[in-house]
């Protein structure tokens, strides 16, 4: 196994300017923890506002910040890792070497099936935007068996991970008719499929042009975004064919207040995102009066991640691969992805 590795090393907050293409050391597990080989790692949001350290700081919200926080510069940025066992470290098995696994990111704040997650490989610690990436020998999941393709494992942790979280917390199920926001893009879109193969009727909101890509998702009502939050609110509640019963939002913004009125009595609506804008101004007897949860969500548990794994390994989630570019071109990917244009993940492959 070679010495050194090509990797895409974030140097401090900023441009493109500050990612920066690097060779360096391959790194070693320790113990509990296993070297993967990376073969595909998916780009996200928050790699780019990592990057611009766009997540504020409490009673700071222009602050530059990382997800959690400060970020220990320079670090190797993506969450979203595939790839293969290279090698173990002391009390792990070595019979693990050369399974096909995907990496569950996430940091968590306790052992538990239900710890919230409170950092990520990134971020935190050095992701898999390299050749290689360490993890925890636990959060390597085994998906030898899967029939997705590495690429597809690779836009599963954090979109899915994050939508699966959404549809948990929202305690969304069978029959109900479920909002979802933002849903072209990687969290949207796993949410629409998620939520369609739990039973929902999906209504989506999306930009014009790819309403079909949505539906193919799995949404049975598609809502084109336009300028006017009311007059978005109406046809949502037009295609839904009445109140909603929840929300799952990724974007955030003035369609919060505008749509509220049309979550039923004992509705829910959860917020994983404020691309839209972090700060709303907010009728809160829309909420005590008829009894709605706004439940804010972050990532998954490892039990959410455990049920994403058996559905990727059962084949039941297919994740649409927008384009794939090699690690060696993560200026170019990270350009497209911030366009907004396409429909689905773009990934890297080393």
């Amino acid at each position: 196994m070679e010495d050194t590795m090509l990797a895409a090393v974030l140097t401090g907050f900023g441009g493109p300017e500050v990612l920066e293409l690097r060779t360096v050391p391959v790194p070693v597990p320790g113990a509990g923890e296993v070297l993967v080989r990376v073969t595909a790692a998916a780009l996200n949001n928050t790699d780019l506002w990592t990057r611009r350290g766009a997540y504020g700081l409490p009673g700071d919200p222009d602050a530059l910040a990382g997800w959690r926080g400060p970020v220990d510069f320079p670090r190797i940025q993506g969450g979203d890792i595939a790839g293969e066992i290279a090698a173990v470290g002391d009390d792990v098995d070595p019979g693990r070497v050369g399974r096909r696994v995907v990496v569950d990111p996430a940091f968590y704040d306790g052992p538990g099936p239900d710890a919230g997650p409170i950092g990520l490989l990134g971020s935190e610690a050095d992701g898999g935007f390299a050749g290689y990436v360490v993890a925890a020998d636990g959060r390597a999941h085994d998906v030898t068996d899967s029939p997705l393709s590495d690429e597809q494992l690779a836009a599963l942790p954090v979109a899915y991970g994050t939508a699966a979280g959404m549809l948990a917390r929202g305690r969304i199920g069978a029959g109900e008719t479920v909002f979802v926001t933002g849903s072209s893009g990687g969290v949207g879109l796993a949410a629409v499929q998620l939520a369609s193969a739990r039973g929902a009727r999906v209504v989506a909101l999306t930009a014009a042009g790819k309403e079909d890509a949505v539906r193919e998702a799995g949404a049975a009502a598609v809502v084109v975004r336009g300028p006017d939050p009311h007059a978005v609110a109406g046809a949502v509640h037009d295609a839904a064919g009445g109140a909603l019963d929840a929300v799952v939002d990724v974007v955030g913004g003035p369609l919060l207040p505008a749509l509220l009125e049309h979550v039923r009595d004992g509705g829910r609506w959860v917020v994983a995102g404020a691309l839209g804008g972090a700060s709303v101004d907010l009728d809160l007897r829309r909420l005590y009066l008829h009894n709605v949860s706004l439940v804010g969500s972050s990532m998954h548990t490892p039990t959410h991640f455990a049920a994403l794994v058996d559905d990727a390994v059962a084949g039941r989630v297919r994740p649409r691969i927008a384009a794939s570019y090699p690690l060696a071109s993560i200026h170019a990917a990270q350009e497209e992805f911030g366009r907004g244009e396409y429909v689905g993940k773009i990934v890297v492959t080393p």
